[in-house]
């Protein structure tokens, strides 16, 4: 059962990020549209300006060499003028020429772009080529949506209602948590920073290790703590989940401009997030070590009674790609009849582009 719901959240939470990606990549190509076709023209306005002139400094020099050579005596004013004429006439045919490759050219560039780059064919001082450039949409435009890698771990807890933290029943630095994953984070407004919303997945681990020589025993429905006949050298029992966190992030943002389009940076910069997380319980299980005149290990992945559905609120302050984090589960860690114990976590967060 448990692979399964695995498999499903890997699924739904790849349908989802495909979809908010796929409908980013539909209004970016909608909002770029107009400008593509302006930058279009404005390529080939630029292309033939410089195929025109190439072509008047080659025809300027011709003239030059033939009224040298009027000069020099090497040809009379009637064979001079003839040449100068040709000259001219093969110029504008060049031009003519060029024009027509140089619309088709850039036409076909527009066509065969794939992945930011294409093919070009090239004419420069009378000679063809093919060479793989750059589009300028890919040099210009600026990525909505970025992606890094999610880590985490500090200290772990539960608690019942109205307990404090002094007499939780495990211990304060022993018990502790783990999260990696994988978010995404996309800009909520086209032209400001200040919002973004961060999601993505992320596998955790919470460990507990109960006090006074205590380990869990699953009795039925019901799991309660119990002191072990031994003295236990280890008691730990864990939590895996495997979540889909979702937060709102705010903060301010260095703002600039390349090729006439914003770029925003939180780079040194603080930020604040603030949503939660819900998943599956994908595994628990619990480690004892202790000595009965051997050395003994014992490692149990019972069910327990724990809750398949996790669900919490979680937060974090950042400078850079540091953050303090915190989460709180909403969901008990056992299942009804037993006592609600609800699970959280304080430590360091990092995003690791």
């Amino acid at each position: 059962m448990k692979t399964i719901i695995i498999y499903f959240a890997f699924l739904i939470s790849s349908f989802a990020i495909g979809s908010m990606e796929a409908q980013e990549t539909t209004t970016d190509k909608e909002e770029h549209t107009t400008d593509s076709i302006a930058r279009v023209q404005e390529i080939k306005e630029r292309k033939i300006k410089i195929a025109t002139e190439e072509e008047k400094a080659k025809l300027k020099k011709e003239i030059e060499y033939i009224n040298k050579s009027l000069e020099n005596g090497w040809c009379d004013e009637e064979e001079a003028e003839k040449r100068k004429k040709e000259a001219a006439k093969l110029a504008a045919e060049n031009i003519k020429n060029r024009i027509v490759i140089i619309t088709n050219q850039v036409d076909m560039d527009e066509r065969n772009r794939h992945d930011g780059k294409y093919l070009e064919l090239k004419l420069t001082d009378g000679r063809l080529g093919l060479g793989i450039e750059e589009s300028d949409d890919n040099k210009r435009s600026q990525k909505r949506t970025t992606n890094d890698l999610v880590l985490a771990f500090g200290f772990n807890n539960a608690l019942e209602s109205g307990q404090s933290i002094n007499n939780s029943g495990f211990k304060l630095a022993g018990s502790r948590f783990f999260e990696i994953g994988w978010a995404w984070t996309t800009r909520v407004f086209e032209n400001t920073n200040w919002l973004r919303m961060k999601y993505g997945l992320s596998f955790q681990l919470n460990g507990l290790k109960p006090t006074d020589n205590r380990y869990f025993v699953q009795d039925g429905d019901v799991t309660r703590l119990e002191e072990f006949e031994y003295d236990l050298d280890k008691s730990k029992f864990r939590m895996d989940n495997l979540v889909v966190p979702i937060h709102f992030e705010i903060g301010p943002s260095s703002r600039g401009e390349t090729n006439g389009y914003r770029t925003f940076s939180t780079d040194d910069q603080i930020k604040i997030g603030f949503g939660g997380y819900a998943g599956f319980n994908i595994g628990e299980r619990q480690k004892l070590k202790f000595n009965d005149g051997d050395d003994q290990k014992i490692k149990d992945k019972s069910s327990f009674n724990t809750n398949e559905f996790v669900y919490g609120l979680s937060a974090y302050l950042s400078f850079g790609g540091t953050a303090l984090y915190a989460k709180y589960d909403l969901n008990p860690i056992f299942a009804s009849p037993n006592t609600e114990l609800n699970n959280f976590s304080l430590g360091l967060r990092f995003d690791v582009d």
